[in-house]
């Protein structure tokens, strides 16, 4: 008889923890859980979400750390029957309390040492129940406030039944919302069923060909969706997850790859230059390691053969993506050394093609915009109907969605893609999408600014640096130190510009608006 095929995100789980119950899926915070452990702990935390009235396709919200608790959390709201999204723990409290109420979050995760944050907006949530705190005491909204019951997550977890009831969910059913920042300034949720984040994550098993021994270390935080994809890949074939808070302290990382013969390394090229200058004032080796993975910024060239001094038995592998839908392509790691600026071909299952500004198909060396097509592609933005519709056109097919990414790449006569830029002015920064308006909007709300504009400028470790151009009021005495104080306060670390230029006047077009083309 074969097997029941898998049709959910999570159903690898129980199986895995089936059939090998004491293997250990994750190490974090120096400890290490196994399969049986993940699986019992998020039945358990489902069937509380279930018993606190949480309803197939209710979203949940986890704003937390790479912690234990973040990885238990989305495997139990995905077995509740319920959307999870993980919030970045750098979030501020507006942006925080505008994502929450963006989707009408019915259930929040949050780490106890958050509540400073959190606790400004759980009482402006109308649509939040229940709010589970993890490490420590549950935290009371402010005064006056009209709470959410807020919860212990050890209490949660110890009056919870065994088994959650079944959700009825199909693989066309939200599996997750991914939020990444929007050309208005406000972040949109980017919705992904079942099916696309299920194939996304075999595509890209098969094409970095790994299996169940896999060692997977992620310094990468789980709501940047290549972080997220470590835990659902490592799930996805029983293999082990070493999940560490950030890339703050190298040396801890290195003890752990060496710890733990981690295997698969994927970082952004800010983290690979750190590991690089580490590797200059003392040589460094980790022959463990079979691949290391980029994406986010293009890998600088002349990092390959160094990183493979680090790294003698890695294979060497770029990639490009967008949370859109995940993954775009691939290089092989065979080719690396011979087409260096490439980000490859399609990923399996997959197809893209480029258009030219006339909307033909672009010839070799052409620009083109670049589409996808595959079952990995977004359903849309969430309550976004035109913005999807800007990003989703119409197929070769009747009826057929494909995916306009607005990004500008040309191929070479083997068909291997080239970026060559965004078409719209969003800055993509060390992973992460920053919308030039979210910034300028704190700017402008800093007591001395008169006019200000936020642009990114090439740079080849982040693939784009913020630059912030701001002109004080008359006789104001702002200075940058105060500025970026202000900065720090209000948005997430990514966000706050790498630079900031005062001028006496910002250039204008002939209606007077501020014209960015000018700025460089």
């Amino acid at each position: 008889m074969p097997s029941k095929p898998q049709r959910l995100l999570h159903e690898a789980l129980p199986l895995v923890a089936q059939a090998h119950p004491t293997k250990v899926a994750v190490i974090v915070g120096g400890r290490a859980y196994t399969y049986a452990e993940l699986a019992e702990q998020s039945r358990r935390l489902a069937a509380a979400l279930q018993a606190r009235g949480l309803q197939r396709g209710d979203r949940v919200a986890i704003y937390m750390d790479n912690t234990w608790s973040c990885v238990v959390a989305i495997y139990a709201v995905l077995q509740a029957g319920g959307v999870f999204l993980v919030v970045n723990p750098q979030t501020k409290a507006d942006k925080l309390a505008f994502v929450l109420n963006d989707c009408a979050v019915k259930v929040l995760f949050c780490d106890a040492h958050l509540a400073y944050v959190y606790d400004k907006a759980l009482g402006d949530v109308p649509s939040l129940t229940h709010a589970i705190v993890a490490g420590g005491d549950a935290v009371s909204p402010a005064a006056g406030a009209a709470p959410p019951a807020v919860e212990a997550w050890t209490d949660v977890l110890a009056g919870a039944e065994a088994v959650p009831r079944d959700a009825g969910t199909i693989a066309l059913d939200l599996a997750s919302l991914i939020y990444t920042s929007g050309s208005t300034g406000n972040p949109k949720g980017v919705m992904h069923t079942h099916q696309s984040m299920l194939f996304a994550a075999g595509s890209l098993i098969e094409y970095l060909r790994m299996d169940a021994d896999e060692v997977i270390v992620n310094v990468l935080p789980l709501a940047f969706d290549y972080g997220l994809y470590q835990l659902l890949m490592a799930v996805q074939l029983g293999a082990t997850l070493v999940l560490e808070r950030s890339f703050t302290y190298p040396a801890d990382v290195f003890k752990r790859l060496e710890q733990h013969g981690v295997t698969t390394f994927p970082g952004v090229p800010t983290i690979y230059s750190i590991i690089l200058a580490a590797h200059s004032r003392k040589p460094l080796s980790f022959p463990s390691v079979k691949r290391i993975t980029n994406t986010a910024a293009a890998l600088p060239s002349d990092y390959v053969p160094r990183l493979r001094e680090v790294f003698p038995n890695a294979l060497v592998f770029k990639m490009y993506g967008l949370t859109e839908c995940k993954r775009v392509s691939y290089l092989e790691p065979e080719l690396a050394d011979l087409k260096p600026r490439s980000v490859g071909k399609a990923i399996p299952g997959t197809e893209i093609f480029l258009l030219n500004a006339e909307g033909r198909p672009a010839a070799p060396h052409e620009p083109g915009i670049l589409h996808v097509r595959g079952p990995h592609v977004m359903v849309g933005y969430w309550n976004r109907p035109e913005q999807s519709a800007q990003m989703l056109c119409a197929g070769r097919l009747p009826g057929e969605r494909i995916l306009r990414t607005g990004d500008w790449f040309h191929t070479d006569e083997e068909g291997f893609l080239y970026f060559d830029g965004r078409s719209d002015d969003i800055i993509k920064t060390r992973g992460e999408k920053v919308s030039p308006v979210e910034v300028e909007n704190v700017l402008y709300g800093v007591p001395g600014v008169l006019e200000a504009a936020v642009i990114g400028v090439a740079d080849d470790l982040l693939g784009q640096a913020i630059r912030a151009y701001v002109v004080r009021v008359p006789g104001a005495g702002l200075q940058e130190r105060s500025l970026r104080r202000e900065l720090n306060e209000k948005l997430e670390n990514f966000m706050v510009p790498r630079d900031i230029i005062f001028v006496d006047s910002l250039p204008k077009s002939p209606s007077g608006k501020i014209s960015k083309k000018d700025l460089t």
